[in-house]
C-alpha cells in the first residue's frame, strides 16, 4: 500500500503491482481521507438548505403528512443558527411554501416559528412532477452562488405528472448545483426514480416506510449535512499516453459508478467531481488499461490527485511491474477483490428484484441465491439481514427459496440499500 498525505487529506493505494507477461489490465483501490483539522479550518461557508415536501393528495392517507410536517421541523430544530433555510411545496408543480417573499432566510427562533405556521397551513392535494421540484431548487440555489446548497426531497408516490425525459432534463441541469438526499414514505413510490436523483446529485437514497420515523431520519440528515464544510473535491486521474480509464468507481460508503461523469480537462486527465466533504473517508475502485511491457518493467498506470479548485491536496501512484513469476501475479488485493465482490453483490440483488417483479422465478432465485452467497463472504451483515426478507435460506443445505409472502418495505428497503457495502481495512 502507498500512501501520500498533504493539506489535511490522505490519498492511499492499495492493490497488486505485479501482472502477468503481455497483461496491461491495472486495478487499484484509492482511500481519500479528511482530517477533522482540515474541516475545523475550512473556510465559512454561506449554506442554503432547501426542505422539498411532497404536498400531492396522496400524502393526506394515514399518518404520511403529519410525519413529513414534523420531519421539517425536526430538520430545521438541528439546522444551525444562520443557515439560509426554504421549504418546498412540491404537487404537479412546485410553490414556495415558506418563505414567501424571498428565495430564503436565515434559521433562527423567529423564522422557525414562522415556518412551523407555514406548515400547518400546507395542506395535500394534485399530483407530482419531482422535476418541477428540482428546478425550483435549483433556481432558489442560484440565488446564493458560491453557497453550499442542500436538499433533502421527501415523497410518497411516483413520477405521474409528467414525462420522465423532463425529470432526467431537471436532474442533468441540477448538477453540481445542489446535492440532494432522498426519502421516500411509504411503499407506493419509485427506488429506481428516486435513485436516479440521489445518485446524480451526491445524495442517499432510502424508504422510511412508518411516516412516525421520519423526523429521526431528516434531523440525521441535516446534522450530516452541517458537518460537511468542504465544499467540493474533484478526484483527478492522469494516464500515460496509450493508456486509458477503464472505469472509476465509489465502492465505499456505498457504490457509485463516476466513470461517465469524467470530464477531460488536458491530454490524459479526467476529472470526477466527489460533492461536499465532512471529516471522513471514501473508498474509490480505478481499472486503467495499460500497454504491456517488458518483464522487469516497471511503468506509472495513473497519478491519482484529490484537488479543490486548481490546488492539489492529495496524491497517490498507481503502479504496474511486469514479471513471469505466476506466484507474484496471482495476488490478488485484498481490497480489490472485497469491492469487486461488494459491486456483484449490488449488481445480484438489483437484477434479482427486476426478475422476481417481472415474475421470472427461476433467474430471480439464482440472482438472489449468488447475493446471499456474496453478502456472507464478504461480510455485508446488513445486505445479509435484508436478504432474509425475500428469500428463505436453509442454513443446513444452502438452500435459497424465494420467500412466497414478501413485505413491499421490505423489498424496497433491500432494493435502496443494495448500494451500501461492507468496509475493508486498508492492508499494510
Amino acid at each position: 500500500m502507498s500512501s501520500v498525505a498533504g493539506n489535511g487529506i490522505s490519498v492511499a493505494v492499495d492493490q497488486n503491482e505485479y501482472l502477468a507477461d503481455g497483461v496491461g489490465l491495472v486495478d487499484a483501490v484509492v482511500t481519500v481521507e479528511t482530517a477533522a483539522d482540515l474541516v475545523v479550518a475550512a473556510p465559512a461557508q454561506e449554506r442554503l438548505e432547501l426542505l422539498i415536501l411532497d404536498c400531492s393528495g396522496s400524502m393526506a392517507t394515514g399518518r404520511k403528512f403529519p410525519g413529513a410536517r414534523e420531519a421539517a421541523l425536526a430538520a430545521l430544530d438541528v439546522m444551525a443558527d444562520g443557515t439560509q433555510f426554504a421549504i418546498i411545496e412540491g404537487t404537479a408543480m412546485a410553490r414556495l411554501a415558506f418563505p414567501k417573499e424571498v428565495p430564503s432566510l436565515p434559521a433562527n427562533h423567529d423564522t422557525r416559528a414562522a415556518a412551523r405556521r407555514a406548515l400547518d397551513k400546507l395542506k395535500p392535494g394534485g399530483g407530482t412532477a419531482m422535476g418541477t421540484w428540482l428546478g425550483l431548487a435549483r433556481q432558489l440555489a442560484k440565488k446564493h452562488p458560491g453557497a453550499m446548497v442542500h436538499a433533502i426531497l421527501l415523497t410518497d408516490g411516483k413520477n405521474e405528472h409528467e414525462e420522465p425525459a423532463a425529470l432526467a432534463a431537471e436532474i442533468q441541469q441540477s448538477q453540481g448545483v445542489f446535492t440532494c438526499d432522498c426519502r421516500g414514505v411509504g411503499t407506493d413510490w419509485r427506488v429506481d426514480e428516486l435513485r436516479s436523483i440521489a445518485s446524480a446529485l451526491h445524495g442517499s437514497v432510502d424508504i422510511v416506510a412508518d411516516p412516525a420515523k421520519l423526523a429521526a431520519d431528516f434531523a440525521a440528515m441535516m446534522q450530516g449535512s452541517m458537518a460537511k464544510a468542504i465544499p467540493e473535491l474533484t478526484l483527478r486521474v492522469w494516464t500515460p499516453a496509450g493508456a486509458t480509464v477503464r472505469f472509476v468507481k465509489q465502492v465505499a460508503p456505498a457504490i457509485e459508478d463516476l466513470t461517465a461523469r469524467r470530464v477531460d480537462t488536458a491530454a490524459q486527465v479526467g476529472e470526477y467531481p466527489l460533492g461536499a466533504w465532512g471529516a471522513e473517508d471514501r473508498d474509490y475502485h480505478v481499472q486503467v488499461q495499460v500497454e504491456p511491457a517488458a518483464p522487469g518493467r516497471e511503468k506509472l498506470a495513473a497519478r491519482v490527485s484529490v484537488v479543490s479548485g486548481e490546488q492539489v491536496l492529495g496524491q497517490g501512484l498507481v503502479k504496474a511491474v511486469w514479471t513471469t513469476d505466476t506466484e507474484l501475479s496471482a495476488r490478488i488485493s485484498r481490497r480489490v477483490a472485497h469491492y469487486t465482490g461488494q459491486a456483484e453483490l449490488a449488481q445480484a440483488v438489483q437484477e434479482g428484484l427486476a426478475a422476481r417483479k417481472s415474475g421470472d422465478a427461476d433467474t430471480a432465485t439464482a440472482k438472489l441465491r449468488r447475493a446471499v452467497e456474496l453478502a456472507a463472504e464478504s461480510g455485508n451483515e446488513s445486505t445479509a439481514k435484508l436478504l432474509r426478507g425475500v428469500v428463505e435460506v436453509d442454513e443446513g443445505s444452502g438452500t435459497v427459496r424465494l420467500r412466497a409472502s414478501v413485505e413491499a418495505a421490505d423489498e424496497m428497503a433491500l432494493d435502496a440499500r443494495s448500494t451500501k457495502t461492507a468496509r475493508v481495512r486498508k492492508e499494510g
